[in-house]
This record gives structure tokens, C-alpha cells and sequence, in this order.
């Protein structure tokens, strides 16, 4: 088991949520090794809690004052109103885990009224992996705890991406046609790193817009996909209005992108990079609670910046590509960003091995980055 950034508040209750396969459950049973532990995906104890939620005081021994886990909260959401109870009346302490808040949102329940904080679990970073981590690997297989221990990575990714569509597609009643969102979930591979049209995408699925807007929905509120918006502080260019799309893991991505002779290998690889770069973002800035929102900024001109991280740390902004050499060309969104922002950290990540600075642009090796991002988030330059 992995060690994780990810550090649970001493006293007060609290949910944590992500896809499955980032290890929740692994990281709560580890984290309170003395707690009473509800798996919700056991039938009989899910039957049972659904048909009378007030039992769950029953589940709790005499006299017991450690922690209680109650894991896949969100298939019986009437569970809250008894945890809301237990907390007031016996002031137990909730670790509450989910793959979404979809479902508890959607039956009205409030997430116990700030009497819970929030935490989300993300796929392993690069620190977390520690000496394990293999930049290649990362880039075909992302990085979910399993593809590092899995004989056949490939094979778990595979069935990842099926038991999706199963049972947390089908068993969460979010789509009755299995079929149409499958479609879906391919043609939106082929938008990941892009900005998002949806109305093309509702063409080649032969779905209807509200339909695939909806599954874009969906798939946010799992925790597997998101959709980044443009920066637009201050801005003094006229931008693209429309947000990026990206699934959640690198390794994710390759298994819905389907593959064949007129696809281009160098631009599935140069994805997964920034795919992989963004994750390792996502995971540091929740786990270190750096206070960054994420956006991109593209200009209507065609200056483009992959990521912008604004936050109370400060203004960041990454170009990725997989290359191996630096031409000029490649740096002029970065700097156009700096014309219009001087303050801005500015970072261009490649496959090189020199780090190096060039007009004001930090140039530094994906590998480096993936190890120097803590830092950065925190607000330090990193050495060249």
C-alpha cells in the first residue's frame, strides 16, 4: 500500500469521495484500523440499512468512541439523516466514502449541513509512488494504485472502463441505454485535451444534445471526467468561451480511445503527457489544500496555454508537449500569457532532459515537474 498526502481531520466527520479504484477503501481501513466498518456494498447489510435506516445505531457497540466508516454511502442516501442523529446525540465520528455526491444531492439530502468536511481521493501522484513511479509507464497505464501492482495493467484498465457502465452506471440508475452512452464515452475520448463541442459530439453518437449534455453530467459528478474552463481574469484579449475536457487518468483515457491505422500514436501520446500533468495537479492541490482553481487560456487569435492555476499562492501557467527538443515556436503562448500577465509563473514541460530558462519560461523535463510540482504548488521555485 501506497502512502498517501491525503490527511483526515482529527475530530470531525467527514466524507471522502473519488472513483472507484484510487484506493478509499484501502486508505480508510489502514487510516482507522480501530473504527466499525459498514460496507454498504454487502447485500444483505445494504437490504437491511435500506429497509429501516435507524438500524445503523444497532451496527455501533455499547460504549464504542472511535470512528465509524460507512463505505459507498451514496446507495442508501436516507443513511445521512440517522448519521446527522449519531452525531449530535452520541457525537460519534463519521468517515463517510463515495463514488459520487450525484445520488445523495439528487434525493435532497444537504451532506449533513457542514457538520462533515469534504475530502476527495485522486489517483496516486508521482510523490506518492515514490521510488515505484516510471514516467513511461504512467503515460500508458496512468496511474490508479492497481496499474502498479497489477500483472496486466492493461487487462484491470479494461475491466475498469466495464465495470463503470455495469454497476455504477446501471446500479446508480444514471442511464437506461447502456449502449448509447458507450458510444459516448468514445467519441468524448476523442475530445479529451480539446475544447469541448458538444453538438458535434451529439452527431456522432446519434444522441440528442440534452442527452449527451447530461452525460457529461454524469461523468463529472462521478469523478471521472472534468471540464476545465478558460481564464478570463482581467483578460485583454478576446478568448474561446468554451471549456476543455479531460477524463480523470491517463490510463482511463487510452482504454476508451480506440486505436487504428489512420490514428496518430504522437497525438494520443502527447495527451496522455498533459492528461498526466493535470492529474498530478488535480491530486496536489486537493491533498495539500493549495486553494488553486484550474482553467486554461486560449486566445480567439490562437495563443494557446494548456493550464493557468489562479489562487491565493499565486498565477501559474503550464505548456505541455512531448517532445524531446524546445523549438521557439512552441513557447509563444507562454509568452503572449506573460504580455498580458507579468506576474505569472511560466513553465513549459517537455520530454527533454535540460532544465533551463529561456525569456522569463521555466523549461523543465516532465519527470522533474511530476517530482516539483508539491513545491510549486506551495508557492517555491524549483532549482534548476
Amino acid at each position: 500500500m501506497y502512502s498517501r498526502l491525503i490527511k483526515p481531520p482529527a475530530k470531525k466527520s467527514f466524507f471522502l469521495f473519488g472513483p472507484r479504484g484510487t484506493g478509499k477503501t484501502t486508505w480508510v481501513r489502514s487510516a482507522f484500523p480501530d473504527a466499525v466498518y459498514i460496507d454498504l456494498l454487502e447485500a444483505e447489510l445494504f437490504n437491511e440499512l435500506t429497509a429501516n435506516p435507524q438500524r445503523l445505531g444497532n451496527l455501533i457497540p455499547s460504549g464504542f468512541n472511535d470512528w465509524i466508516i460507512i463505505d459507498e454511502v451514496q446507495r442508501v442516501p436516507e443513511l445521512l439523516n440517522e448519521v446527522h442523529r449519531l452525531i449530535e446525540s452520541r457525537k460519534f465520528r463519521f468517515v463517510l466514502t463515495g463514488s459520487s455526491a450525484r445520488k445523495l444531492r439528487r434525493k435532497g439530502t444537504n451532506l449533513l449541513a457542514g457538520r462533515a468536511l469534504t475530502f476527495s481521493m485522486h489517483p496516486l501522484s508521482a510523490q506518492e509512488l515514490g521510488a515505484d513511479f516510471r514516467l513511461e509507464h504512467s503515460l500508458r497505464f496512468g496511474q490508479l494504485p492497481a496499474v502498479y501492482s497489477e500483472e496486466d495493467p492493461g487487462k484491470y484498465l479494461e475491466a475498469y472502463v466495464m465495470t463503470y457502465l455495469e454497476e455504477e452506471i446501471r446500479q446508480e440508475g444514471l442511464t437506461r441505454n447502456l449502449s448509447a452512452f458507450a458510444r459516448f464515452l468514445e467519441a468524448a475520448s476523442f475530445s479529451q485535451g480539446s475544447v469541448l463541442n458538444i453538438s458535434n459530439i451529439a452527431r456522432e453518437c446519434h444522441i440528442e444534445r440534452k442527452t449527451v449534455e447530461n452525460y457529461f453530467s454524469v461523468i463529472e459528478d462521478l469523478m471521472i471526467a472534468y471540464r476545465i474552463p478558460v481564464f478570463s481574469r482581467r483578460a485583454k484579449r478576446r478568448l474561446t468561451q468554451h471549456p476543455k475536457f479531460y477524463f480523470f487518468d491517463t490510463g482511463i483515457y487510452r482504454t476508451i480511445r480506440p486505436m487504428g491505422p489512420l490514428d496518430s500514436p504522437d497525438e494520443v501520446e502527447g495527451i496522455a503527457l498533459e492528461t498526466l500533468i493535470l492529474q498530478e495537479m488535480i491530486a496536489l492541490n486537493h491533498s495539500l489544500a493549495s486553494g488553486y482553481q484550474l482553467f486554461y487560456w486560449q486566445t480567439s487569435s490562437g495563443h494557446e496555454v494548456d493550464f493557468v492555476l489562479y489562487g491565493p499562492r499565486g498565477l501559474l501557467a503550464f505548456e505541455i508537449k512531448k517532445t524531446d527538443r524546445v523549438k521557439a515556436p512552441m513557447l509563444n503562448g507562454l509568452k503572449a500569457f506573460l504580455r498580458d500577465y507579468p506576474s505569472a509563473s511560466a513553465h513549459f514541460v517537455y520530454m527533454g532532459t535540460r532544465h533551463k530558462q529561456e525569456d522569463g519560461i521555466d523549461i523543465i523535463p516532465a519527470g522533474k515537474i511530476l517530482k516539483d510540482l508539491p513545491q510549486l504548488l506551495s508557492g517555491k521555485q524549483t532549482s534548476s
